[in-house]
C-alpha cells in the first residue's frame, strides 16, 4: 500500500475536537466540530478534493445512520499543509427521513469553504435511469499516473495534449480495498482535479500542464450528488465535460458510473480561469 493511499485514508477519519472559543459570539446548540490532518503534497495549497473529502466525513460522523444525498461547497480561500483543517458541524434539522447540515472549515488565517450537506436515511421505492454509454474499460497500455490519486487509473484520452479537442474527458480508477462507508469521500476527492483540464482541451495550444504560467486557476464552488451506494475498489468512470469558459471563469459536469453503467453520482464544478496577458 503506498503511503500517500494510507495517508489519505488517516486523512478521511478526522476525530472529535473541542469547539473553539470565540469572544462575544455564542456557540451554536448543535454543533460538533472535528480537526483533519492534512496530505502532505507538496503543493502550494491544500488540495480542494481534500476539503470535499474531509466534510463528507465530517457530515458521517454527524449524521450516522444517514447518508449524505448532497454536498455543495463554496471554496473561500487557500488552505496550507501545515496546519490541520477543523471543521465545525452545525445540525441544522434531521428529521427520521431527511437532515440538513452546514460545515465550515478554518485555519487560523480564516474560514478556507463552507459546505452545504443534505443527508437522507435509506429508502426503497421503484428505480428508473436513463442509457448513459459507457466505453470499455481501456486496456492496460492506457495506465495513467495521476500524482494526486495513489490508485489505479485509466484513460484513452489526454488532457496534457496542447491540440484543440472537445471539452470532454473520461477517467476510469479503481481503488486498494477500501470500506464502502468512504466511497463518497474519495469519489468527491477524485472529483476535484480534472475539470478545469476537460475545459482547456478546446484551446490550440493551452493545456493543464500551463497552470502557473500561462493562466491562473482555482476551484471556487464544487456540487456532488449520491444516487446510489457504490464502492471505488471495482472499476469507475468518471465521465465529465465542459459545455462553457467565459468571463474569467470556466464550468463542468460529470457522472460517477460503475463498469456495467449504473450512475452512482452526479458531480459539477466552477472554477476560476484566468489567462495571463
Amino acid at each position: 500500500m503506498s503511503d500517500l493511499w494510507s495517508s489519505l485514508l488517516r486523512c478521511l477519519e478526522p476525530t472529535p475536537a473541542p469547539p473553539a472559543a470565540r469572544p462575544g459570539a455564542e456557540a451554536p446548540a448543535d454543533v460538533r466540530v472535528f480537526e483533519g490532518p492534512n496530505l502532505e503534497l507538496g503543493y502550494y495549497r491544500l488540495y480542494g478534493g481534500q476539503l470535499l473529502g474531509q466534510f463528507l466525513r465530517a457530515a458521517a460522523r454527524t449524521c450516522p445512520d444517514k447518508a449524505v444525498k448532497s454536498l455543495h461547497t463554496v471554496f473561500a480561500r487557500e488552505g496550507t499543509e501545515e496546519e490541520p483543517v477543523r471543521y465545525e458541524v452545525t445540525r441544522h434539522h434531521e428529521g427520521r427521513t431527511f437532515g440538513t447540515l452546514t460545515i465550515v472549515a478554518r485555519q487560523s488565517r480564516g474560514v478556507l469553504a463552507t459546505a452545504s450537506v443534505s443527508v437522507h436515511a435509506t429508502e426503497g421505492g421503484p428505480e428508473r435511469q436513463a442509457d448513459v454509454p459507457v466505453p470499455p474499460l481501456p486496456g492496460p497500455e492506457h495506465s495513467l499516473s495521476v500524482g494526486l490519486f495513489p490508485w489505479e487509473t485509466r484513460s484513452a484520452g489526454d488532457l496534457d495534449a496542447r491540440a484543440a479537442a472537445a471539452p470532454e474527458f473520461d477517467l476510469w480508477m479503481r481503488t486498494p480495498r477500501a470500506s464502502a462507508d468512504l466511497a463518497p469521500a474519495i469519489a468527491a476527492y477524485a472529483t476535484d482535479l480534472n475539470l478545469i483540464g476537460t475545459a482547456l482541451l478546446p484551446l490550440d495550444g493551452v493545456s493543464q500542464q500551463d497552470a502557473r504560467e500561462a493562466f491562473a486557476s482555482a476551484v471556487t464552488a464544487h456540487t456532488m450528488w449520491f444516487h446510489r451506494p457504490f464502492r471505488t475498489d471495482s472499476w469507475l468512470l468518471l465521465h465529465q465535460h465542459s459545455p462553457i469558459l467565459a468571463h474569467g471563469r470556466c464550468f463542468g459536469r460529470g457522472d460517477v458510473l460503475t463498469e456495467d453503467g449504473v450512475l452512482v453520482a452526479s458531480y459539477a464544478q466552477e472554477a476560476l480561469l484566468r489567462f495571463r496577458g
